[in-house]
């Protein structure tokens, strides 16, 4: 009777593995279903997520998010060194139940993460969404807007005074908020509710992993780097609350985080958002006509090249074994959530900004 009774921890952790795994299978099949997604989740529970975290989180002055994810990394140290004791004094049954509760947890980890974010992942495309389905574009089309925006980042870096460059990271972050609201007024595509932005209390460690910024789908709180350049910082606060918007893949945040950032009155925070367009629309061309990005980058002005090294040297500064394994892991990431390209998904917002140039009359 003892023996059965030692065993029953284990019988029940096995079950609730079994239960786990069925509900993780039903996610995985409803993700295949697009327009489901969106009707019941996108627009359905993952609202009422954001209207449920949203301002509680957003009282506090720190991020949650941080606190959690530091605590989940010193139980996950504190569990492997109890696993090596309890395996040195081959006490099996406590091991054993200490290993299915680690499994349950990741399996726990799995079911929020898709209920309370994840599943964005799986709605239609924003280029279905926005009806923006015309992304094909020529070469000579991606040299005209690449132009468009090395002239705009040109002129707002001009305009921008030595004050504009002294902004603290609270006047970045409120400035930064009032620009996705707005934008969230011009189309039900963009709805927003109650967006924040909070420094990551991470951000030593971010640098060493040459991450600017990042969203917690388990808290919906959006974090950033708060030491990086200060041109950077902007666009990734609009970038990160674009996740809050529910909009999953890289490139559609890059694209709402452009929208949002560039229709802004703030001059850094337009100069910000056409810096990342002229990186990332540079990067392309080069991939297709490297002539072309030859001529096209003696057009950049000294003032944006300067902040292309400054930025260059800053990440350059950290950089090391870990950044790449922790671009490895993240790539990974990225492919198992429906962004095939991995990384490469960063760049493909050319294409959504290629289609609303197209659409506004801007390109043939």
């Amino acid at each position: 009777m003892q023996h059965l009774h030692r065993k029953r921890p284990l019988l029940n952790r096995g079950l609730t593995i079994i239960i786990l795994f069925i509900v993780i299978y039903l996610l995985t099949l409803f993700a295949g279903y697009p327009n489901a997604v969106e009707r019941y989740y996108s627009e359905g529970l993952y609202p009422v997520v954001c209207y449920l975290l949203h301002p509680v989180l957003n009282l506090l002055p720190f991020s949650f998010g941080d606190v959690l994810y530091t605590a989940i990394v010193l139980y996950l140290l504190y569990a492997i060194f109890t696993a090596f004791r309890l395996l040195f004094k081959k006490r099996f049954v406590q091991l054993g139940k200490l290993l299915l509760g680690i499994f349950i947890g990741v399996q726990a980890g799995i079911v929020l993460f898709y209920l309370l974010w994840g599943m964005n992942y799986f709605r239609p495309s924003a280029a279905e969404r926005l009806n923006l389905r015309d992304s094909t574009f020529t070469t000579a089309d991606l040299q005209a807007v690449t132009t468009i925006l090395i002239d705009s980042a040109n002129h707002c870096r001009a305009r921008l005074a030595p004050a504009d460059l002294l902004q603290s990271n609270d006047t970045i972050y409120q400035k930064a908020r009032k620009a996705v609201n707005v934008l969230a007024n011009t189309s039900v595509g963009f709805k927003t509710y109650s967006p924040g932005i909070k420094p990551s209390i991470l951000t030593p460690f971010m640098n060493y992993l040459g991450t600017s910024g990042y969203y917690n789908p388990f808290t919906t709180e959006a974090q950033m780097n708060y030491q990086m350049p200060v041109f950077n910082r902007p666009f990734v606060a609009c970038h990160e609350m674009s996740h809050q918007m529910g909009y999953g893949p890289e490139d559609e945040a890059n694209f709402v985080g452009f929208l949002a950032a560039t229709a802004s009155e703030d001059k850094l925070l337009r100069y910000s958002g056409y810096y990342l367009a002229v990186e990332e629309f540079m990067h392309t061309l080069r991939r297709v006509d490297t002539v072309a990005h030859k001529q096209l980058k003696l057009r950049i002005s000294p003032g944006v090249k300067n902040d292309f090294k400054a930025e260059r040297m800053y990440w350059l500064s950290y950089q090391n074994k870990i950044n790449t394994i922790s671009s490895i892991f993240y790539d990974n990431f990225l492919k198992a959530n429906n962004q095939p390209e991995g990384l490469e998904t960063y760049n493909r917002m050319v294409s959504l900004v290629m289609a609303i140039y197209k659409k506004n009359g801007l390109v043939r």
